[in-house]
C-alpha cells in the first residue's frame, strides 16, 4: 500500500510540474531595443540571440526581414543563415558583395551587419529563429526599428600647413567640431600624434562624452604638471595647448571627433567618427654645445623651510652654468640618501616606488619651470617629510645616435626642512542669518572640515533673555543624542546626513526662539587629545502678525535699447496688496514713482514716464512685474518694489525691497568684427566674408562696403532691420546669408566668382535702431582681400638658333606647348635686339589685331597664326642687317566671371638669327647617260643640280648644247632659259628643225628637262646642259654667282628595234621527180606592223660552195626569177608572214641546200624607206630521187603498212573474244533474270524527238 501511495505522489508532482512548465514560454528571441538611430553611410549592427531550445550547443539558424515605413504591410526578405537564396533580389546583390552579412557570434546568437547604410535601409527589422523542433513553444522572432539620419558632424583644424618649432616652444592648435543633428547626441574630442614609422597614432589628450579629460599614454607627466591642456571654448572650439614641445612630439597631429548616441538599452554607441586634417610638426632638438667652462653650481631652496603638517612644501633646484639653455641635465631630489623623483634630459619624470602612491594621488609633483629652474612640490606635507634634502644634477651630452651620455654628478648643499604636527585643523561652516516665521520649523546645518578623528556636536542657544549659551541638544562620538531639560518637551532633533555634516531641526518655533545659535564641535583624537571649534548664526523668528516678505532678483544688467523686466514676489500675504515701483537714479537722490497698481488692479503711471512704454503686470496673485521698454542710460539706478498690505481689520503693513539696475551702453555690449576663412582667393573662386555682431538681439542695419586702393569706399548693399536689401553693387555677383547663434549673429557676404574688381578692403558697418533713431556702432575692422591670378601653366617651346642665307625668306616659329585654359587668348610681340636695345618689330593684341609695327619693315615682315596656337614671323629677302637676337613675348589672357579680360602671365623665348652669304657651291650631275629611242617617240633629257644655294633670292638659268654624230655640229646651243624665266632659241639653220620640236620644262627649282618631240634619226648625238646661278644683292642688282655643266647625254635614235625572226631549223627532204618541191620561208616575228619584206631564195649544189639566188620577191611585190634554167617555179604568199617557192617536177639535178633570206624595210621620218634587218633561214637538204628508187621506197612502205594492219586486226579479234566470254559468264550467274543488254541491238534508239527537245 505504501508503494502505491509513493507512485501516486510522484504522479501528482509530475503533473503539477508539467502544469507549471506549460505556464511559461520556453523559447525566447531577442534583438536590440529600438529605435536605433544610425548615420547615413555608416555601418549597422543588430545582435539577435535565442534561448530555450533543447540543444544549446548546436548552431541555430536565423532569418532577417524588414518592412519600410512607406509600405509597412509588405515584408522584404533580406538574408538567412541556412538559405543563400532567401533574400529578395533588391538585397541579394548586396549580400553577394558582402555588403550585407550575417556573422555568427555563438551557437545561439548572430550579428546582422550592413556595411554602409542607405536611406532606403530605414524601417522595422525582424529577426526570426528557425524552429527545427517538433513543436512551437515561445517567441521565435523579435523586431527593432532603425532610423537613418543625415551625417551632420563637421570636424576641421585651425592649421594644416607644416609647422616647425624649437624644443621648449609652445604649441596651440584649435579643433572645430560640431553637429547639427536633431537627436540628443554627445561629442568626444581627442588629439592624436602619429609618429613616423609607427603604425598607430597615440592619443595626446582626450575629452570624452561625459566631459572628462584623460591624458594619453606617455603624456601623463606633462598633463599633471599643467604643460598639456585641452580647453573647450564656446560651442565648437577645442584648444590643445602644449606649453613646451619635446623632440618626441614630432609627427603628424590631428584631432578626432566622435558623435555618440544613447540607445534605448542605455548603452552608448558611436554613430559617426571623423578626423580633421593632419598637421605635420617638426621639433628641432636643442643642440649640444660644449661648455667653455666645466664649472657647474647647484642650489636648493625650500619654501617654507618650517611648516605645519598639511601645508605645501616647494623645493626649488637652480642650475648655474654657462650656456645653460643649450645644454641638457638630469635633476634629482634626495631626502638623505633616498631619491624622491628625477627629471631626465628630455623632461621625463620618474618617481621612486615609495613615493609613487603620493604622485598618483597628486601629493607629489615635479616639473621644469625654466632653463635653470626645477621644482618639486609636496602637498599635503607630512611629519615624516621632515629632514635634509639635496639636489643632484648630472650634465647630459647628446651623442651622434641621439642617445644621452651622463656626466659627473653635482650635488647642492643640504637644505633642512622642519614639519610640525597640526594641533587643530577643524573648520566649521554654517549658513548666514536665518529668518523663520513664528510657528514654522527651524533647520540649521553645521558642516565640519579638516576632520582627523571622532566628532561630537552640541547645539546651543543664546537668546535676548539669556546672558550665555545654553544647550539644546548634543550627539556624542558614538552617535548617542541627549536633549537639554528645557527642550525635552519640544520637537527637537539632531541629524547626521553625512559623515561631517550635522543638522538641528526645531519645530513650532516661537518668538522666544530668536537669538544666536552655536554649533560646538569636539574632535577626540586617539592620543586622548581633544580639539574644539564653534560657529554661530543668528535666527530671527518673525511674528505671525506681519509675515510679509519680498524677494527680488539681484543686480540686473540690461542693454541700452532693450527691455527691463523686474519681478517682485510677495510671501506671507494675509490681506489686499498694492504695489508701487520706484526709481532712485543717483545715490544722493530720493525715490520717485514710476508706476503703481492698487488693490483693485488700477494702474497709475507717473507723469515723467507717461511718454515711455511702461507696464506693471501681475502674472500671479502674489507676483508683480515691472516692464520698461527701450531703456536708456539714464534709466540706470536703484529700483524699489514698495508693497502695502491692508488687512481686514484695517491695519496696513508695508515692506520694500530694492535691486540695482545698470543700463549698459550698446557700444559696450555690441561688437562688430569682420573675418574670413581665407582672404586670398583665386580669380573665379568664391569668397565668404563673415560680419560677426556680438551682443543682445536688437534691430540692426548692416552695410557692406569695399574700398579699392586710395578711393572712397563703395557701398555693396544695406540690410535693413525688416530684411529689406538695398543693392548698390551688381546683385548677380553677391549673396547674403544670416546665421543666428547663441551669443552672436553672423552676416555672411558671399562673392560669387571673384574677379580683380573684388580685391580691396572690406568693412561692415552696423547701426542699432534705438527709439526710431539709428545709432552707429563702431565699424568693423577692415579686411584686406587679395584676388590672385590662377597659377599659369603657359609655356612656349624653345626656338632653335637659325642660320640662313641672305636674300632668302626666313620663318621663326613660336609655339605654345602648355596653356592654362582652353579659352585662353594670347597677345604676342616680336622684339629684335638692335644696338644693345630691343626694338618692337610687330605686336598683336589678344584679338590678333596689329597694335604696333615698324613701317620700314612692313613690306618684308609678316606674322601668321596657325593651329596650336603657333605664331610665325616671316622675314622676306633677308638682309645682313636682319641678323641678331629675336624674342617672342607671349601674353596669356583669361576672362574673369565679370567678362573682363586680364593678363595672366607672359612668357618670352629668344633665338639668334645668323645671316650668311651663300658660297658658290653649284654642282650638276656629271654622270654620262646613254639613251636609245625609236624614231617618232618623245625623248626627255634631264639636267639636275646636285648641290647649290636655295631660297627665294637664288635664281638659275640653263643653256642646252648639242653635238651631232654625223655632221660638223659640235657645240650648238639649242635653247636657253635665263634666270628671269625668259626662253630663247639661238639662230642656227642646221638645227632649226630640231629646235622646233624642243620643249623646255622645270618641275623643281633644281631640275631642268628638255623634251624632243617625234625624234628623228638624225637627232642622234651628244647633249649637255650649262646652269648659271644668279642672286640679287642688297641693292637689287643681279649677280652671277656660279656656273657649271652637266654630264653628257648620248642619244641614239633608231627607226625601230631589230625584232625580225625566222625559223633557223635544219631539215632534210627526199622527193621524186614526179612530186613538187616546196621551199617555205615564214616570218615568226617582225619589228613593226609597218614593215615591208624582201625575200630571196638561195640554192647551193651538193658539190659546190657557191650560194646562188634563185628567186626574189621585192617589198613592192615585184618578182624576179633568177634561176636562169629550164625549171618551172611557183611563188605563193598566203599570209603576210608566210612565203613559199615550189619547184614543179624537179629533177635530180635540183638536189642541194636551199634557204631564204628576208630583208625588213621600214619608212624613215627623214630618209624614206630603210632596211632595218636581214635574217637567213635554216637549210633544207633536198634530195630528188630517180623513179626506181622511188618505187623501192614505195614497196618498202607498202609492206610496212600491211604488217601494221595485220597486228591491229589480231588485237581487235582478241578483244571481241574477251567480251563474249565475259557476257556469257554474266548470264549464267543471273539465271532467268532479264536485264538491259550492253549491245545496241538490245537497246533500240528512240529516233523520235520529244516535245522537250
Amino acid at each position: 500500500m505504501s508503494f502505491v501511495l509513493s507512485l501516486w505522489r510522484a504522479g501528482v508532482f509530475l503533473c503539477l510540474g508539467q502544469l507549471l512548465y506549460c505556464g511559461e514560454a520556453r523559447v525566447k528571441t531577442e534583438v536590440q531595443a529600438g529605435p536605433l538611430y544610425r548615420v547615413l553611410g555608416s555601418p549597422l549592427y543588430i545582435t539577435c540571440s535565442v534561448s530555450g531550445f533543447r540543444s544549446e550547443n548546436t548552431d541555430k539558424h536565423f532569418e532577417f526581414r524588414m518592412t519600410k515605413p512607406s509600405n509597412p504591410n509588405f515584408e522584404i526578405q533580406i538574408i538567412s543563415s541556412n538559405d543563400d537564396t532567401f533574400g529578395y533580389s533588391s538585397h541579394q546583390r548586396r549580400v553577394r558583395k558582402n555588403e550585407i552579412a550575417l556573422k555568427r557570434l555563438s551557437p545561439n546568437s548572430v550579428r546582422f551587419e550592413i556595411k554602409s547604410l542607405l536611406k532606403a535601409d530605414e524601417g522595422e527589422y525582424e529577426c526570426t529563429a528557425v524552429n527545427l523542433e517538433d513543436a512551437y513553444d515561445g517567441e521565435y522572432s523579435d523586431k527593432t526599428v532603425v532610423k537613418v539620419i543625415e551625417d551632420s558632424l563637421s570636424v576641421s583644424s585651425s592649421a594644416s600647413t607644416p609647422l616647425s618649432l624649437n624644443e621648449g616652444e609652445a604649441l596651440t592648435l584649435t579643433c572645430l567640431a560640431s553637429s547639427s543633428t536633431s537627436q540628443h547626441t554627445h561629442l568626444s574630442v581627442a588629439w592624436y600624434l602619429h609618429k613616423d614609422g609607427q603604425e598607430d597614432a597615440q592619443p595626446i589628450i582626450s575629452l570624452n562624452r561625459d566631459f572628462t579629460l584623460s591624458p594619453g599614454q606617455g603624456f601623463e607627466r606633462r598633463y599633471q604638471a599643467g604643460l598639456i591642456r585641452l580647453d573647450k571654448w564656446g560651442e565648437a572650439a577645442y584648444n590643445l595647448q602644449m606649453a613646451e614641445v619635446e623632440p618626441s612630439d614630432q609627427g603628424r597631429i590631428y584631432c578626432q571627433a566622435q558623435e555618440w548616441i544613447q540607445d534605448p538599452d542605455g548603452s552608448w554607441y558611436i554613430i559617426i567618427q571623423k578626423n580633421a586634417e593632419e598637421m605635420t610638426l617638426t621639433v628641432k632638438a636643442t643642440e649640444v654645445v660644449e661648455p667653455s667652462s666645466p664649472s657647474l653650481a647647484v642650489e636648493i631652496s625650500a619654501q617654507p623651510a618650517a611648516l605645519q603638517e598639511g601645508q605645501e612644501l616647494l623645493l626649488s633646484c637652480d642650475i648655474n652654468t654657462e650656456d645653460v639653455e643649450k645644454r641638457f641635465f638630469s635633476v634629482a631630489w634626495l631626502k638623505g640618501s633616498v631619491e624622491l623623483a628625477r627629471i631626465g634630459p628630455t623632461g621625463v619624470l620618474t618617481v621612486a616606488p615609495e613615493y609613487s602612491v603620493r604622485q598618483k594621488n597628486g601629493e607629489l609633483r615635479a616639473a621644469r619651470t625654466g632653463n635653470r629652474n626645477y621644482r618639486l612640490i609636496l602637498k599635503p606635507v607630512r611629519t615624516e617629510d621632515q629632514g635634509e634634502y639635496i639636489c643632484t644634477v648630472w650634465p647630459q651630452e647628446r651623442g651622434q645616435d641621439d642617445a644621452f651620455i651622463e656626466g659627473e654628478a653635482k650635488d647642492s648643499s643640504p637644505q633642512r626642512v622642519s614639519v610640525s604636527a597640526t594641533e587643530n585643523r577643524l573648520s566649521i561652516k554654517m549658513q548666514q542669518a536665518e529668518n523663520v516665521t513664528e510657528g514654522g520649523g527651524l533647520h540649521l546645518s553645521c558642516k565640519v572640515d579638516g576632520v582627523q578623528a571622532q566628532l561630537s556636536v552640541t547645539w546651543q542657544l543664546k537668546s535676548a533673555r539669556m546672558a550665555s549659551f545654553t544647550e539644546i541638544i548634543s550627539i556624542s562620538q558614538e552617535g548617542v543624542t541627549e536633549i537639554a531639560e528645557e527642550f525635552v518637551s519640544r520637537k527637537v532633533r539632531v541629524m547626521r546626513p553625512a559623515t561631517h555634516n550635522f543638522t538641528l531641526e526645531l519645530d513650532e518655533v516661537t518668538l522666544s526662539d530668536s537669538g544666536v545659535y552655536q554649533c560646538a564641535v569636539s574632535e577626540h583624537k586617539p592620543n586622548g587629545k581633544t580639539h574644539s571649534q564653534a560657529q554661530t548664526t543668528t535666527v530671527t523668528v518673525i511674528s505671525i502678525e506681519n509675515r510679509l516678505s519680498i524677494k527680488m532678483q539681484q543686480a540686473v544688467n540690461v542693454a541700452e535699447g532693450g527691455g527691463l523686466h523686474l519681478s517682485c514676489k510677495v510671501d506671507g500675504v494675509q490681506g489686499q496688496l498694492s504695489v508701487t515701483w520706484q526709481l532712485k537714479s543717483t545715490p544722493m537722490a530720493s525715490f520717485t514713482d514710476i508706476i503703481s497698481i492698487n488693490e483693485e488692479g488700477v494702474t497709475e503711471i507717473a507723469e515723467e514716464f507717461m511718454s515711455r512704454t511702461v507696464r506693471v503686470m501681475r502674472p500671479a496673485t502674489h507676483n508683480f512685474t515691472l516692464e520698461l521698454d527701450e531703456v536708456t542710460l539714464s534709466d540706470s539706478g536703484v529700483y524699489q518694489c514698495a508693497v502695502s498690505e491692508r488687512k481686514p481689520n484695517g491695519k496696513t503693513h508695508n515692506q520694500t525691497q530694492t535691486t540695482t539696475v545698470t543700463v549698459i551702453s550698446i557700444d559696450t555690449l555690441m561688437g562688430v568684427s569682420l573675418i574670413s576663412r581665407k582672404n586670398q582667393v583665386t580669380v573665379g573662386e568664391k569668397l565668404e566674408l563673415m560680419c560677426r555682431v556680438r551682443g543682445p538681439r536688437m534691430p540692426v542695419t548692416v552695410t557692406w562696403s569695399m574700398q579699392r586702393e586710395a578711393k572712397t569706399p563703395d557701398t555693396i548693399l544695406t540690410l535693413s532691420p525688416n530684411g529689406t536689401i538695398s543693392w548698390s553693387a551688381d546683385q548677380n555677383h553677391y549673396q547674403l546669408r544670416v546665421e543666428s547663434r547663441k551669443t552672436e549673429v553672423i552676416y555672411y557676404l558671399l562673392v560669387i566668382g571673384t574677379s580683380h574688381r573684388e580685391g580691396g578692403n572690406y568693412q561692415c558697418n552696423v547701426s542699432v535702431l534705438l527709439k526710431n533713431v539709428h545709432k552707429e556702432l563702431r565699424a568693423s575692422n577692415q579686411l584686406a582681400v587679395i584676388v590672385n591670378n590662377p597659377v599659369s601653366r603657359l609655356d612656349v617651346s624653345p626656338i632653335p638658333a637659325l642660320t640662313r642665307n641672305m636674300n632668302t625668306d626666313i620663318t621663326i616659329t613660336c609655339s605654345i606647348v602648355k596653356k592654362t585654359s582652353e579659352s585662353s587668348l594670347y597677345s604676342i610681340t616680336w622684339l629684335h635686339e638692335e644696338n644693345a636695345g630691343n626694338k618692337t618689330i610687330v605686336s598683336l593684341d589678344r584679338n590678333s589685331i596689329v597694335t604696333e609695327s615698324q613701317a620700314d619693315l612692313s613690306q618684308r615682315i609678316s606674322m601668321r597664326r596657325s593651329k596650336g596656337p603657333t605664331f610665325e614671323l616671316t622675314i622676306r629677302q633677308a638682309r645682313i642687317s636682319d641678323k641678331g637676337s629675336y624674342t617672342c613675348k607671349v601674353g596669356e589672357w583669361l576672362q574673369d566671371p565679370r567678362g573682363e579680360w586680364y593678363l595672366l602671365s607672359t612668357v618670352s623665348k629668344s633665338t639668334v638669327l645668323t645671316i650668311t652669304e651663300p658660297a658658290p657651291n653649284l654642282r650638276l650631275d656629271k654622270k654620262e647617260q646613254q639613251l636609245t629611242a625609236k624614231e617618232g617617240e618623245e625623248v626627255e633629257l634631264n639636267c639636275n643640280i646636285t648641290s647649290g644655294a636655295s631660297g627665294s633670292s637664288v635664281f638659275y638659268g640653263v643653256i642646252w648644247h648639242y653635238a651631232a654624230h654625223s655632221s660638223s655640229l659640235k657645240n650648238a646651243s639649242l635653247v636657253e632659259l635665263d634666270h628671269t624665266g625668259l626662253v630663247s632659241y639661238p639662230d642656227n639653220k642646221d638645227i632649226r628643225g630640231l629646235q622646233e620640236r624642243l620643249r623646255l620644262s622645270r618641275p623643281t627649282q633644281k631640275s631642268f628637262y628638255l623634251s624632243i618631240q617625234k625624234a628623228h634619226e638624225e637627232d642622234s648625238g651628244t647633249y649637255w646642259c650649262q646652269v648659271d646661278q644668279h642672286q640679287l644683292d642688297h641693292e637689287a642688282h643681279w649677280q652671277l654667282k656660279a656656273s657649271d655643266s652637266g654630264g653628257a647625254i648620248k642619244l641614239s635614235v633608231k627607226v625601230t628595234e631589230n625584232n625580225l625572226s625566222i625559223p633557223k631549223e635544219e631539215a632534210e627532204m627526199n622527193t621524186s621527180r614526179n612530186q613538187d618541191l616546196t621551199i617555205p620561208c615564214n616570218i615568226n616575228k617582225q619589228s613593226s606592223h609597218e614593215s615591208k619584206f624582201q625575200v630571196t631564195w638561195f640554192w647551193q649544189k651538193e658539190i659546190e660552195t657557191k650560194q646562188r639566188p634563185i628567186f626574189t620577191v621585192y617589198r613592192n611585190s615585184t618578182l624576179q626569177d633568177r634561176f636562169g634554167e629550164n625549171v618551172r617555179l611557183k611563188y605563193d604568199h598566203p599570209d603576210p608572214s608566210q612565203f613559199s617557192l615550189t619547184f614543179l617536177n624537179p629533177g635530180p639535178e635540183n638536189s642541194g641546200l636551199y634557204f631564204c633570206e628576208v630583208e625588213e624595210w621600214l619608212p624613215s621620218l627623214s630618209r624614206g624607206w630603210r632596211k632595218v634587218a636581214v635574217e637567213k633561214s635554216g637549210h633544207f637538204n633536198v634530195s630528188v630521187l630517180t623513179e626506181g628508187d622511188a618505187n623501192a621506197d614505195s614497196e618498202c612502205n607498202t609492206r610496212t603498212y600491211i604488217i601494221i594492219a595485220i597486228v591491229i586486226l589480231i588485237v581487235l579479234v582478241l578483244v571481241l573474244l574477251l567480251l563474249v566470254v565475259t557476257m556469257c559468264r554474266s548470264k549464267g550467274s543471273l539465271g532467268n533474270k532479264s536485264g538491259p543488254s550492253l549491245w545496241g541491238e538490245s537497246m533500240p534508239m528512240n529516233t523520235s524527238r520529244s516535245g522537250d527537245d
